[in-house]
């Protein structure tokens, strides 16, 4: 064969292949992906969806201002979650198949074959548009299901998986939520209860939400300040209270039957002016006493819920009384304290200052102070309605210590609040506040744990040096004497005719420790002159550090503390305070800066 014969078929060969790869790469287009069924759907301007079933009763639910609501078979809130659920679906089904017209005229019963005599239907408006979407049977494999747009020819065939979303009932889409408002929506609360008063009249209870501070207030049966933190999780346990069961819908049940007339409770809830919501509570199911039946106020339906969720609800009164006696309501910057040891306190800046003293304040112990106040609660509300005579009978006409928290100093008309508290009884002390008429009592233990005196607010930290500000120290127990020199960081030696075994960096801790020294916790007593009572004895042990500026700190200690700490003394301002040495520490001092008995 000649060559140049062969060059040329080959080169035709390849300029071929190239020709059939360019047109098949730049000619051929991909196969289109398929449309949505419903390509025009946009679930957020729907505005009707009915589900007709072939036997059994249609169920439509509207929406308007963006809120769902079943109109048929029955008027009652839906849940729009679940709406949604159904109209987003139906915006993302696509056709896996399509039978054409041609196709289906070869069936000689297309609608009984693919299940479209008597179909399901979709009826979907959105504006002006309409669609109706026939439901038909589910192919062999069970996967899939048949489906018809009324005026588009053809039938499809699609994902079986949406149909879950289609209700089967109206239950399946109606809103289960007790009370649809927030929380917040609400500023004031009314509720009565089936519990007989004096007079035989329910008992009302009534509560208004402060514009400005939104905190609640008792007004009805009496003017109180009210526990907010029970109000609020009530508030908060009634908005996720669901239905468990819807009962009836029948206008005319007989609500005694369920306990509804009257009810064991009716809470009503509002606005300004306006009703938001009313719910009445009725008796227990008899064959499950953890669900009660209730009714809406708007509605006709009665249905059954948990009651756990709603016993706040039924407590008494008191139960919606603040069970503190204090609620700060501005930074306090002034405390003014009349008893057996009169003292003030006042805020400057950051810092705190005791009126006419000199020694530095813990701005830590005046907050532990504050918050100590705050805290007391209330064990009993003793009596509401006091006269003259009562305060007396009460030891509250001349208190035993009188505590007043003001937001500025000295202003007599910024006072936050006025505790008075007056004799006490088995365990308890009665008190009341100035800016009401109430006598409460609190635990005796709470008020025993407060403060008396100024000076049990001066600053904690005994001690500011650091271990390089340290010469040496010197141990004085049991009659005995030992002194410990620094010669350099973590270098101690025994000073001459001192003996026993030495751990240098354990020393260094040990001073750097002391350095920092705190009374731990406050302060126990000052300006004591007889220490005998608190544990002192001539051979405890007294510690004393010798620092490179010739200051000298001692420190002595007293009777033991269980489980790990003793009493101590130091000297300040030319006075003995006793406080609890800090327990950690007391664990470096007693292996470290010890003499043992039986050392010479």
């Amino acid at each position: 064969m000649n060559s140049k014969s062969t060059g040329t078929w080959l080169l035709l060969a390849a300029a071929m292949f190239v020709g059939v790869v360019l047109v098949d790469h730049f000619l051929h287009r991909a196969p289109a992906a398929p449309k949505p069924l419903l390509s025009d759907l946009r679930p957020a301007e729907v505005t009707s969806v009915q589900v007709i079933p072939a036997a059994a009763p249609e169920i439509q639910a509207d929406c308007s201002n963006g809120v769902w609501n079943l109109v048929k078979p029955i008027s009652y809130p839906a849940q729009s979650a679940a709406v949604g659920a159904l109209l987003d679906a139906l915006q993302r089904l696509k056709p896996a198949s399509r039978i054409n017209a041609s196709e289906l005229s070869h069936h000689a019963d297309a609608n009984a074959e693919f299940g479209f005599a008597n179909p399901l239907s979709l009826v979907l408006r959105q504006g002006q548009d309409q669609w109706r979407v026939l439901v038909g049977r589910k192919t062999a494999p069970g996967d899939q299901v048949y489906l018809r747009v009324v005026g588009v020819e053809g039938v499809f065939v699609a994902d079986a998986n949406w149909l879950k979303f289609i209700p089967r009932t109206a239950n399946d889409w109606r809103d289960t939520s007790l009370v649809e408002t927030e929380a917040r929506a609400f500023d004031w609360i009314v509720v009565t209860n089936n519990t007989r008063t004096t007079g035989n009249q329910p008992r009302v209870l009534e509560l208004q939400r402060n514009p400005t501070n939104h905190l609640w207030r008792m007004i009805q049966p009496l003017p109180a300040r009210a526990n907010n933190d029970l109000i609020n999780q009530a508030l908060q346990n009634l908005q996720t209270a669901r239905v468990t069961q819807f009962v009836t819908d029948d206008p005319g049940a007989d609500l005694s039957a369920y306990g509804l007339q009257p009810a064991s409770l009716d809470l009503w809830l509002g606005r300004g002016t306006n009703l938001v919501a009313g719910l009445r509570l009725g008796r227990s199911q008899t064959n499950d006493s953890s669900q009660i039946f209730a009714k809406c106020e708007d509605w006709k339906t009665i249905m059954t819920t948990a009651r756990d969720p709603l016993s706040p609800w039924y407590g008494p009164v008191n139960d919606f009384r603040d069970p503190y006696l204090l609620d700060l309501t501005a930074p306090v910057a002034e405390i003014s304290v009349r008893g057996a040891r009169n003292f003030t306190l006042q805020r400057h800046g950051t810092n705190w200052q005791a009126a006419g003293e000199t020694f530095p304040v813990d701005s830590g112990l005046v907050q532990q102070f504050i918050q100590a106040l705050a805290r007391l609660r209330i064990s009993d509300f003793v009596k509401d309605v006091v006269t003259q005579p009562d305060l007396a009978a009460y030891g509250l006409t001349n208190p035993v210590r009188e505590i007043t928290l003001r937001s500025a100093l000295g202003d007599t008309n910024a006072i936050i609040a006025r505790l008075l508290f007056g004799a006490t009884r088995t365990n308890e002390v009665f008190v009341r506040r100035a800016d009401e008429d109430y006598v409460y009592a609190i635990a005796s233990n709470d008020l025993s744990r407060l403060p008396e005196a100024g000076w049990q607010f001066r600053e904690r930290r005994i001690w500011n040096f650091g271990d390089n500000d340290v010469k040496e120290i010197t141990i004085h127990q049991n009659g005995k004497t030992r002194q410990l020199i620094r010669n350099s960081p973590n270098q101690w030696s025994l000073a001459p005719g001192s003996q026993g075994i030495i751990n240098p960096p354990a020393l260094e801790e040990t001073a750097y420790r002391l350095g920092q020294m705190d009374a731990y916790g406050g302060w126990v007593a000052h300006d004591v002159t007889n220490a005998a009572p608190y544990g002192f004895k001539p051979d405890n042990l007294s510690i004393t550090v010798a620092l490179k500026d010739g200051k000298r700190c001692t420190v002595d200690f007293g009777g033991l503390l269980p489980p790990e700490t003793v009493l101590a003394s130091v000297a300040l301002d030319g006075e003995r305070w006793i406080f609890i040495f800090p327990p950690t520490l007391y664990q470096l001092v007693m292996s470290y800066l010890t003499i043992p008995a039986n050392v010479p």
